[in-house]
């Protein structure tokens, strides 16, 4: 009997091998929790569109902002850990850990790192109405009115909020922050005349200050931008030491198995490797950060540890 229940087990296993089915067989949902039009959605329909070319199943985006990234990223943490419900994030989401103690997740536990898609320098820009043409003309102005200038971001705990906090703090700076409720808004604030300033990624802002709809006080990488290489970057334009930005990843439901994340990992890591692509991002100023699982996991994990002192500092909160 033994020789046949294991005879009749091993055909068992060699007909589920036989009719596995193979990762994906119906269209993947990629969340992004933030509003249309921003950077995570942009790329966000670029992965997903290169994806369902490559992977034969479409790769549906949904944008689902609220709470400063807490509301998508708490639907794809309580997702089906079966690779069919993936997040793209961003910094908001290494900050957040320290700003929003009180989430309905907790990022390394509840979710899975598939890698890290790009990175993207910030812009600072002011609207033509301001005075200032320069930094050193806006760090003065400032300094002379306090509480008089102000500056958009997309939602507490953004990237841009960080990287307008982190001027305040280095620039010695009272300018208050009007956050909304997603980038576009913002951008539209800025545009507008309805705020004075804004931290936005070079890939979105940049066409805006060739245009002449906003003066550009400089960009926050270590290096001058090769999209705007006439504009210094804000460390040579009188913040020494400043630097920011912008990153996107990929990550899935804690659980999801390791098969499926190290196929995600694979095709995505392909798609932004590819020379064409690396050249049309390098145009618009985002850079490729295609990793391992384990690298982006450790990524992660540093990120939420070099954030915690900045909002610490500057004592912001988040009800």
């Amino acid at each position: 009997m033994t020789r046949i229940a294991a005879a009749l087990l091993s055909l068992f296993v060699l007909h589920g091998i036989a009719h596995a089915q193979p990762y994906p067989v119906r269209p993947v949902k990629i969340i992004v929790p933030y509003g249309a039009g921003g950077p995570a959605d942009i790329y966000a329909r670029f992965i997903g569109a290169k994806l369902s070319e490559t992977m034969g199943q479409p790769f549906v985006v949904e944008d689902r902002p609220g709470g400063g990234a807490v509301v998508g990223t708490d639907a794809v943490a309580k997702s089906a850990p079966d690779g069919y419900t993936l997040l793209m994030m961003s910094n908001t989401h290494t900050v957040n850990e320290t700003l929003i103690p009180k989430k309905p997740y907790d990022l390394m536990r509840d979710l899975a790192p598939i890698t890290g898609v790009n990175y993207s320098d910030l812009l600072m820009v002011v609207h033509p109405g301001v005075q200032s043409n320069n930094l050193r003309e806006l760090i003065a102005q400032a300094k002379a009115h306090p509480g008089k200038l102000n500056y958009a971001s997309s939602g507490p705990g953004t990237p841009y909020h960080m990287a307008g906090e982190l001027f305040k703090l280095m620039a010695g700076v009272d300018i208050v922050h009007v956050p909304y409720k997603g980038s576009d808004g913002a951008r539209t604030g800025i545009l507008g005349g309805q705020v004075h300033m804004m931290l936005d990624a070079i890939t979105t802002m940049a066409s805006n200050v060739r245009a002449g709809k906003v003066k550009a006080m400089g960009t926050t990488g270590k290096t001058r931008s090769t999209v705007l290489p006439d504009v210094p970057t804000l460390a040579e334009a009188g913040v020494p030491g400043y630097e920011s930005g912008i990153w996107l990843g990929l990550m899935a439901p804690a659980a999801t198995p390791r098969p499926i994340l190290e196929r995600l990992n694979a095709e995505v890591n392909k798609v932004i490797n590819a020379p064409e692509v690396k050249a049309a991002w390098g145009k618009q100023g985002a850079m490729p950060m295609g990793m391992s699982i384990a690298q982006f996991d450790k990524f992660l994990r540093d990120e939420i540890v070099k954030w915690a002192p900045v909002v610490k500092a500057t004592g912001m909160k988040v009800e």
